[in-house]
């Protein structure tokens, strides 16, 4: 007798070993009869207890539609014990065009759309199978798969659907498991069918054989693979890998004044249309893509989403290039080919191990169904030859009915009947004893025996069942051709690189702008080239003044030295509007401490310049190579004690020379080969000093001399031609400069234009 103690029924275990045994049954349920598809059928149990449920409700095609509530609720209570909500799920997929390349559920009302939006709840909504869902569970009623009971053994249920329609690849699969998943995209049945057909007569092709007929997957909303055939060939022989699916641009349109217009007609499978259109606004309103303007929804019934581009200027690939990498409008769409063999085993497969399994299946039905045939066909032969015997002795048939009072065990004994043709006899109707009626039974038997000749030959023969399933395939394939508008091709192979790294400069719409600094590090850019002697182009704050001010480009970047060494680069589309004062440069870049700007120029990456200390040290850099993205810059020129950074001067391409002057009033003139080219570090010697340190420094082309500016507002320049008394080497103390030199030992008056595009 059983203890009612409960605590005598605890079983004493460790806790791992019985946590890992509950789990293993867990994770063996959720592949085995949850997330993964059957390679025979491509559905899941979900799926398949639905489609079930529909058919024994007969909404077929030609029938009225029925609630979903309904069909749920069936579903549920009879075969899938789970909640009302995924089993309402599983079918809004299946009726989403969108979603399913051949939808197996009809269904009337609100099934959501391509924008993301939910379905309306069950009761709102009605279905009905389509003429695909019908074809997959063509030849249920012939014995020709499996059943089993269902979870509560009250009703059976279908272990496999035996239709025809290749469904896995068709429509695809996703799902996930405990420790696996499976991804299967869409593809084309027509295709499909086609390398079915191949393969039945070359099942040892090579797998790259199958490219032929199966260009890639036939996505349902459409857009564009362009990964590389080899590529595409790839995964499919591993049954692993991707493709990369583009939205489809139309041609631009021309609107008025030159202008034009970028429209998306088909966007990346699996993505909502509004969160497409979500993340391109969003782009605008971060201004990580300067050069879209506007984004619109002009959809009905087919995608039309307007890009409007910030100026007719702009480069329609640039713009397609630059959506493609920063939104959904490209994706990589998996595939994991992790399926359900017919041993319930969970294994990846490759293109060609799927549709062969599929074909062993369809080859098992056929046998299946031919069997169930002439089981049929013997039950009524052996009616027939029955009747036939009644019509040979109807006389004396119908003299043992009259007389017997127990006629069956009589007729059987006197004309060596089964009991099922006896009881067909007595059950004859008199009518049927016409001798027109005998011709007709002749005539069937004959028929019957000659099909049943055909199907005995199909069971015994491989060639046979291989022609046979051929020529169903081919009448298959004819509701599925590329010409009908079911089966045309939607989704179009098309080879192409990867986006393109778009520069900033390309994504900027280059303007003029006049871009001015104060002596106080306020920064500002006014629209357009602004005379830069003009009052209203140089107006300040009360006790600042200008500092420098020159004429740029939107899609220009500027360097910006400061004394301690560093550079720092600014984006001149990320300055400050000209309107009032702009504002302090140090909230764009981290300068140090009080830490004086020295100079502001616009980076040329092509081009060298000249970094020069106070101590007399410097070097000729790459000006794209000392730039710097960062807020913090970039040390370029290391400092020794007390030296600060003295000059910052761009060098013409055809300078050869370089004359410094120190504060002492001593000049020297050197070959500029004699200066390094570094990205950072401290340099060489430019002129040796016992007291004081540099002034100034200059590169030149050493055959037209050494020129500067006279004194006062005449605007004249002298030059002297004859230096060889002040060429040295590097790092001499020089000599006193030419007479008429100016007294505050500077080459050039820093004039606010002289930094102007140099």
């Amino acid at each position: 007798m059983q203890s009612s103690d409960p605590l005598d029924q605890i079983v004493d275990a460790p806790f791992d070993s019985a946590l890992s045994d509950r789990y293993l049954v867990y994770a063996l349920s959720t592949i085995t009869a949850r997330s993964l598809p059957d390679v025979r059928d491509g559905l899941k149990p979900v799926h398949r207890r639905l489609l079930w449920g529909m058919r024994l409700l007969r909404l077929d095609p030609t029938s009225a539609y029925k609630k979903c509530a309904r069909v749920v609720g069936d579903v549920m209570g009879k075969y899938h014990p789970h909640g009302d909500a995924s089993i309402y799920d599983a079918m809004v997929r299946l009726a989403q065009p969108f979603a399913l390349r051949y939808p197996l559920v009809d269904g009337q009302g609100n099934f959501g759309n391509i924008d993301g939006d939910n379905a309306a709840a069950m009761r709102y909504t009605e279905a009905r199978l389509t003429a695909a869902a019908i074809q997959l569970m063509e030849g249920l009623d012939e014995q020709t798969v499996a059943f089993r009971p269902t979870y509560n053994s009250e009703e059976e249920e279908p272990e496999v659907f035996p239709g025809l329609f290749p469904n896995l690849l068709a429509n695809g699969a996703q799902g996930i498991a405990v420790g696996m998943a499976t991804s299967i995209p869409p593809h084309n049945a027509a295709e499909l069918i086609d390398a079915a057909i191949y393969l039945i007569d070359q099942p040892d092709g090579a797998p790259a054989e199958l490219m032929q007929f199966v260009q890639g997957p036939d996505l349902p909303t459409g857009g564009i693979i362009a990964d590389s055939p080899a590529a595409i060939a790839e995964a499919y022989a591993t049954g692993r890998g991707g493709f990369r699916v583009r939205a489809r641009f139309l041609p631009p349109e021309k609107l008025g004044q030159g202008g034009w217009q970028l429209v998306i007609s088909e966007i990346p499978y699996g993505i909502p249309k509004s969160k497409l259109i979500e993340q391109i606004a969003q782009l605008i309103a971060d201004k990580k893509l300067p050069i879209l303007a506007d984004v619109r929804d002009e959809s009905d019934e087919a995608i039309r989403i307007v890009i409007e581009p910030r100026s007719r200027t702009v480069d329609p690939q640039v713009l397609i290039d630059s959506l493609y990498r920063l939104t959904d409008l490209e994706i990589r769409v998996p595939l994991n080919l992790n399926v359900l063999d017919k041993d319930r085993t969970p294994r990846v497969m490759s293109l060609k191990q799927a549709l062969a399994a599929w074909l062993e299946h369809q080859f098992e039905v056929l046998v299946a169904r031919s069997r169930h045939r002439l089981a049929k066909i013997a039950d009524r032969i052996e009616l027939l030859d029955g009747y036939l015997v009644t019509y040979l002795n109807l006389d004396r048939v119908i003299a043992i009915i009259r007389e017997e009072d127990e006629p069956r065990p009589i007729l059987m004994a006197e004309f060596e009947l089964t009991e099922r043709q006896a009881e067909a006899i007595l059950n004859m109707r008199l009518r049927s004893l016409r001798k027109l009626e005998e011709m007709e039974l002749r005539k069937e038997r004959e028929k019957l025996a000659e099909e049943a000749k055909g199907l005995e030959a199909l069971v015994e023969s491989p060639a046979r069942q291989r022609t046979r399933l051929k020529r169903d395939l081919a009448k298959l394939r004819e509701t599925y051709a590329p010409e009908t508008a079911l089966g045309r091709r939607r989704t179009t192979i098309e080879e192409q690189g990867p986006a393109r790294e778009i520069p900033l400069e390309a994504m900027i719409e280059r303007e003029p702008i006049t871009v001015i600094l104060s002596q106080r590090g306020w920064i500002r850019a006014m629209s357009g080239h602004r005379d830069l002697a003009a009052a209203d182009t140089l107006k300040f704050k009360e006790g600042d003044g200008p500092a420098f001010a020159f004429h740029a480009q939107t899609t220009d970047k500027l360097l910006l030295f400061a004394e301690t060494g560093r550079v720092y680069t600014l984006a001149a589309d990320k300055l400050p509007g000209g309107r009032g004062f702009g504002e302090p440069v140090r909230l764009m870049i981290d300068l140090e401490g009080e830490a004086a700007t020295l100079a502001l120029l616009v980076l040329k990456p092509d081009q060298k310049i000249l970094l020069a200390a106070s101590d007399g040290k410097g070097f000729i850099a790459d000006q794209g190579a000392i730039s710097a993205e960062t807020r913090k810059g970039r040390q370029v020129v290391n400092l020794r004690e007390r030296a600060r950074l003295k000059l910052a001067r761009p060098i013409d391409p055809q300078d050869d020379y370089i004359a410094a002057i120190g504060e002492n009033r001593k000049l020297v003139i050197f070959p500029l080969a004699e200066l390094p080219e570094m990205e950072r570090g401290q340099g060489a010697q430019i002129q040796r000093y016992r007291d004081g340190g540099l002034s100034d420094a200059i590169t030149f082309r050493f055959a037209d001399g050494l020129s500067w500016p006279m004194g006062g507002d005449s605007g004249r320049v002298r030059t002297e031609s004859d230096l060889a008394p002040w060429r040295v080497a590097r790092g001499a103390a020089g000599r006193m400069p030419p007479t008429g030199f100016p007294r505050d030992n500077r080459f050039a008056t820093q004039s606010l234009g002289k930094s102007t595009e140099n």
